[in-house]
């Protein structure tokens, strides 16, 4: 259309939680239908989740096709997430899936994005949150209301709100990256949160907040008001949750939070598609105001305003936010852990023939004796194993390093094992691409790295956890570092609350 351009966005002049009114699953057992984030779940674990409970919120945030349901073991092709765990033997349950409700649109239910060709998995999803809001599964709560979120277990104690972020551009310097992306996430989530317009889980960002305001209120809501949710989860966690809805205590909480800055610990992909979804909505919004204004048919979306017929505005509509936990890391400082690699193309001796040019190789009988010697080990340091053994790279050629890394960033971005292994271990020693297609990422667990990589013929790279202070200095200083190279914990269990655009 004449006179259509990229939509102007939003900016935020500051840190901003609205609250949202939250959607929440009325079940006797609230854990028996909350799951783990979703990069995090294997195969075998969508099938564990969906026996624990019909209604588990894995068949929102992982939908199988239609034709798939009942006997396919592959939920999302887009995921990077590798398991952590070798498949499970134990045949599941028959589907139980609420049938999709008329295709007549409730008052309760998401509104149907425009457009056509979408996948029948994402529909799927859409019928679905439809279906439950119908019936009575999910219910959305009276009010708008920020949530304090805590996650308590041995040694585990963490307190955070969750609410509708202010999407910042991260130059704005408001909400800051850590982390690269890649596309294939970023469509996969896309095309989920577009069709069934819905945030179906928060990210995780991190603040600074000196035990201001925010934190204070938080810990008094956690020690002293009933929660709205308490439920005991299978990894030893306890979650409770507590809706603040006082406009005073709201306030008091953003003019806190204003002036200060968020990491994204965990979310990058879904922080990178809430603002993709933004221009993407907003873009739709203006061209059905432009077409209003003009006397041209055209559909209109749910909060969309017709505007002047010069210059149309659509007024702030949900997708302008996007659900997020935010805890005080001084307050609760976070657990951060390794995410390491497999290559199923690379034979392990292979790998450490090639290394030897380049490294100092020192080999072990066994995985345990490698990982003591890699935590003790100078960074950078690579611990290969697979079939037939387990290698320790360690003390790197130093002319061969210095011309492989990238002058145009930073000494501390240099240094990081994770920055070391994408541009120099990678591409010059073994001679391939860190995508998503060729390098595979295992969360945490060493031992399920080791076997993924026997079970390909290929070799796991097993990495330390970087250090909370330089991967604060890396993203203050504007920086990036490689995807998939932190994992912050604990992460928000998906599914104690839920937005959907049109209730929210």
């Amino acid at each position: 259309m004449p006179g259509m351009g990229t939509p102007e966005l939003p900016m935020p002049d500051g840190l901003v939680l609205r609250p949202f009114r939250g959607v929440r699953f009325a079940v006797e057992d609230p854990a028996k239908v909350t799951s783990p984030p979703y990069d995090l779940i294997s195969d075998a674990d969508v099938d564990a989740l969906l026996d624990s409970h019909p209604n588990n919120v894995v068949r929102l945030i992982l939908p199988r096709s239609p034709r798939d349901d009942s006997s396919a073991k592959s939920p999302a092709p887009h995921r990077q997430q590798e398991p952590n765990q070798t498949p499970s033997t134990t045949s599941r349950r028959p589907s139980a899936d609420v049938e999709p409700a008329s295709t007549q649109q409730q008052a309760s239910a998401p509104p149907t994005p425009s457009g056509t060709g979408l996948e029948p998995r994402y529909v799927k999803a859409r019928d679905t949150l439809r279906a439950w809001l119908d019936t009575g599964v999910l219910v959305p709560d009276d009010v708008p209301a920020l949530y304090v979120y805590e996650q308590s277990g041995p040694n585990v104690l963490q307190r955070g709100l969750i609410g509708d972020v202010g999407l910042a551009d991260p130059g704005q310097r408001i909400i800051l990256p850590h982390e690269d992306v890649m596309p294939g996430p970023i469509t996969d989530r896309l095309a989920l949160m577009s069709t069934t317009q819905a945030n179906l889980e928060p990210i995780f960002l991190l603040y600074n907040g000196d035990n201001g305001t925010a934190t204070r209120l938080v810990d008094e809501v956690a020690s002293k008001r009933r929660p709205l949710v308490s439920t005991h989860t299978e990894d030893g966690l306890r979650h409770r949750l507590w809706a603040i809805t006082d406009p005073a205590e709201i306030n008091a909480i953003n003019a806190d939070l204003h002036d200060r800055q968020a990491l994204i610990a965990d979310g990058h992909h879904r922080y990178a598609t809430y603002r993709v979804l933004q221009r993407q909505e907003r873009l739709a919004s203006q061209v059905s105001a432009t077409s209003a204004a003009t006397g041209v048919s055209g559909e209109a979306g749910s909060g969309r305003s017709s505007g002047d017929r010069s210059t149309p505005q659509p007024v702030v509509g949900p997708w302008d936010f996007g659900l997020a936990l935010l805890v005080d890391s001084t307050a609760y400082p976070p657990n951060l852990q390794a995410i390491h690699r497999v290559i199923p193309g690379l034979p392990l001796a292979e790998a450490v023939a090639k290394a030897r040019g380049a490294w100092r190789v020192q080999d072990f009988d066994d995985l345990a004796q490698g990982l003591a010697a890699l935590k003790g080990a100078a960074e950078p340091a690579f611990l290969l194993a697979g079939e037939g053994g387990t290698h320790l790279l360690t003390n790197p050629d130093p002319v061969q390093l210095a011309r492989a890394m990238p002058p145009d960033h930073s000494d501390r971005w240099n240094s990081l094992n994770t920055s070391v292994l994408t541009e120099f271990v990678l591409p010059k020693v073994w001679g391939m691409r860190d995508d998503e297609q060729a390098v595979r990422i295992v969360h945490h667990d060493t031992d399920a790295a080791v076997r993924l990589a026997i079970r390909t013929g290929g070799t796991a790279v097993l990495l330390r956890p970087l250090a909370v202070d330089d991967v604060l200095a890396v993203a203050a200083g504007g920086e990036r570092v490689p995807r998939k190279s932190t994992s912050f914990g604990p992460k928000p269990r998906t599914g104690l609350v839920l937005r959907t655009f049109a209730i929210d």
